[in-house]
């Protein structure tokens, strides 16, 4: 399962492999909650929750570039350098401001939320909804913070790809 992954995800670390639960799942649904109310990156919303013993200990959505409504807007609607170009997913977020850089994606911010509320959060899981993968950097953050597992909506890559 783990060599299907590593060819199924732009990125993947050696040895980790994701996870799924259904949209019934409550983490889940407080990670959808949590994109629809605090994401600022409206062309690819997404949301982390970080659960650890049974508990949301930790939470965050991705943040775009822009604080401007209108350039918000305007990116909302499609207009984006990154869609122009053909970029690939996970690639060169540098190049449109209206596009969350991996410092701002919902992983990290909720990883950084978690451990300022707190500390140490080793063996927590991550529940990402509204992508279908995890980059590098964030990844790496998830990694040395201590994240167990990172589980993702059932059908993810179909609803988000």
């Amino acid at each position: 399962m783990i060599e299907n992954q590593q060819k199924m995800y732009p990125y993947l670390p050696e040895g980790r492999t994701i996870l799924y639960v259904p949209s019934s799942n409550p983490f889940m649904q407080e990670a959808e909650r949590v994109c629809n109310e605090k994401s600022t990156d409206k062309n690819h919303s997404t949301g982390s929750v970080v659960v650890l013993d049974g508990k949301v200990i930790g939470s965050n959505a991705n943040k775009a570039g822009f604080k401007n409504e209108f350039l918000i807007g305007v990116h909302q609607k499609g207009i984006c350098v990154r869609r122009f170009l053909k970029i690939k997913s996970g690639q060169k977020y540098w190049i449109c401001p209206g596009c969350a850089s991996p410092e701002n994606h919902s992983e990290s911010l909720a990883v950084k939320d978690a451990i300022a509320k707190n500390g140490k959060i080793d063996g927590a899981d991550l529940y990402l909804w509204g992508h279908w993968w995890c980059c590098e950097v964030c990844w790496n953050n998830m990694i040395k913070a201590g994240i167990k597992d990172v589980y993702l909506l059932d059908r993810s890559i179909e609803l988000f790809k």
